[in-house]
């Protein structure tokens, strides 16, 4: 994430905010400036302002923004708990939206005539059972997720050591972008790293609830429900790859930087890393300044008496899948025709 400042006084905002509290000044997100506007300059308020508590220009009266709009499905107005579970998904979707922007990638709404486009249904589970998970575009989510007691408990259940609602935007759009940014002559490529997508799922899910992942499985995948399915694979490499650019634009944003520790036997090049210095379009300097800032943020998590804060190890293969994304997303992002923001 990026740092704003306020249109009427330039302090310091965050991304949530609607007002100044040093000006008063009044202010919605413009996701094309990737700033914020103050509202008296005639721009319109998202019409999801109250029921989604969203903080995001609109291009006219009425309407909703660029993030509201892809929700198709979303609990009723008078279902209290369930809007308030819907306000924390939305408030995730919107920095999803917002880091694909970044990374000059666009998210259209469904177009069920022409199969493309993307669509969010928001449910509550308190009436009907609700899965998780991503079909010809449309990626549910169980809003009992945005729950942080639930979603405690469903983590330890399934042994994972990282669950958000954030995290699980991440992984659904991963599915969605798979036909988006691999072409048929990336398949040959992208199925050398990750295996091949077309395999029975239905088969590897119920061998990997029967049978776990298997026990070497930290040497070639990111996580345990990686190694499910070669789609799961990706999704979730996909989803670690934008959490990693994600903490390193906040890094660089903040002009947080790690400049050790030198220890005697610490090889060249030291545990050192300057997020707002790297070069963006290259993985391995990308992965190179993540790593020694993870190691940080683990070590000051300690000693607050708290689990890690990055609970993952990258091998050398996980590395080459992280590459291999990066290099589809810069592609992909390169050829759109949409704003960039450098991760500064």
């Amino acid at each position: 994430m990026q740092v704003f400042s306020c249109p009427g006084c330039d302090q310091l905002v965050f991304f949530a905010n609607t007002a100044c509290l040093r000006c008063g000044t009044r202010f919605v997100f413009d996701l094309d400036r990737l700033s914020m506007v103050a509202l008296d300059t005639g721009v319109e308020p998202c019409a999801n302002a109250v029921v989604a508590a969203c903080n995001w220009r609109a291009a006219g009266p009425g309407q909703r923004c660029a993030s509201c709009v892809l929700t198709r499905t979303r609990p009723a107005d008078d279902d209290l708990r369930a809007v308030a579970q819907l306000q924390v998904a939305e408030r995730a979707k919107r920095r999803l939206v917002f880091q694909l922007r970044t990374l000059g990638l666009s998210l259209a709404p469904r177009d069920e005539t022409t199969g493309t486009g993307v669509a969010f249904d928001l449910l509550s589970s308190r009436q009907a059972p609700v899965t998780t998970g991503h079909a010809g575009g449309v990626i549910t989510l169980d809003l009992a997720e945005s729950d942080d007691v639930h979603r405690e408990r469903i983590r330890t259940k399934l042994s994972e050591p990282y669950r958000t609602v954030l995290g699980h935007f991440r992984h659904e759009i991963g599915h969605y972008l798979f036909p988006v940014i691999v072409s048929q002559w990336d398949l040959p490529g992208v199925r050398a790293l990750f295996g091949d997508e077309t395999l029975d799922y239905q088969a590897a899910l119920d061998r990997h609830y029967r049978d776990g992942a298997p026990p070497d499985w930290r040497e070639r995948y990111v996580s345990e429900y990686a190694t499910m399915h070669p789609a799961e694979d990706w999704a979730e490499t996909i989803a670690h790859y934008l959490h990693l650019r994600g903490v390193l634009q906040t890094a660089a944003a903040y002009r947080l930087r790690v400049d050790g520790p030198d220890l005697p036997g610490t090889p060249t090049p030291s545990l050192a890393s300057d997020p707002a210095a790297v070069d963006t379009s290259d993985a391995g300097a990308l992965i190179d300044a993540w790593l020694p800032l993870s190691y940080a943020l683990n070590a000051v998590s300690r000693s607050l008496g708290e689990e890690d804060l990055y609970p993952f190890v990258l091998s050398p293969p996980v590395m080459d899948k992280l590459s291999c994304v990066h290099d589809l997303l810069l592609r992909a992002g390169a050829a759109s025709t949409l704003p960039r923001h450098a991760p500064r």
